[in-house]
């Protein structure tokens, strides 16, 4: 291969790398009535199977505080909020890096936003847990619902995270969400809607 033709072919591969990718092509998130989640709206997250939403469940008589289900098929959960990595979206997509933090009020001085905790040793899972710097999380689809899972890929493009689907795990009766295990789907509802 001649140096002229290496150099086209080096420029070619560049530009194109340069190039930035057209992130609005990710289908939006959609709530239980069709619409898309939309920035600092709050919202409902309720597993697929008619179960209680997630909440503030305390693990240990301690802070912090770990996300969870309460043990009642009655409970709707906490609202909460989601925040898009990209500073000019305003809409969930699929697939993309968000924040999201609970809007409520705790015992424990500190933030409501989810971020992923230590693996716990026993159980070989990761569990969700509040405080400290917020995590990235993504929406994946699952058929007619969602999976929620964590592997930053905006937030931290050269990262290479041991990424998890979220499921629910039952330790000393307390139902905390976790990654590394079967996945629970869950949907999506306007919080102050039927």
């Amino acid at each position: 291969m001649s140096r002229l033709s290496l150099l086209c072919l080096v420029l070619a591969i560049t530009s194109t790398m340069a190039q930035p990718s057209d992130n609005n092509t990710s289908p939006p998130v959609l709530d239980v009535n069709g619409q898309p989640l939309q920035r600092d709206l709050e919202y409902l997250i309720l597993p697929n199977n008619n179960a209680s939403g997630l909440t503030l469940i305390n693990r240990n008589n301690s802070c912090p505080l770990y996300v969870g289900q309460e043990d009642s098929s009655v409970t709707q959960g906490l609202p909460l909020v989601f925040t898009p990595f990209q500073a000019e979206e305003t809409i969930i997509r699929e697939s993309r890096d968000f924040t999201v933090a609970f809007q409520a009020s705790t015992i424990c001085i500190q933030s409501t936003a989810w971020r992923v905790g230590e693996e716990d040793p026993e159980m070989r899972r990761r569990l969700i847990v509040t405080g400290g710097e917020a995590g990235f999380f993504r929406i994946d689809r699952n058929g007619t619902a969602y999976n929620l899972a964590w592997c930053p890929s905006e937030a931290c493009p050269n990262c290479r995270p041991r990424c998890g689907s979220a499921g629910i795990l039952i330790e000393n009766e307390k139902r905390l969400l976790a990654l590394d295990g079967p996945a629970v789907p869950v949907v999506f509802r306007r919080a102050g809607t039927a």
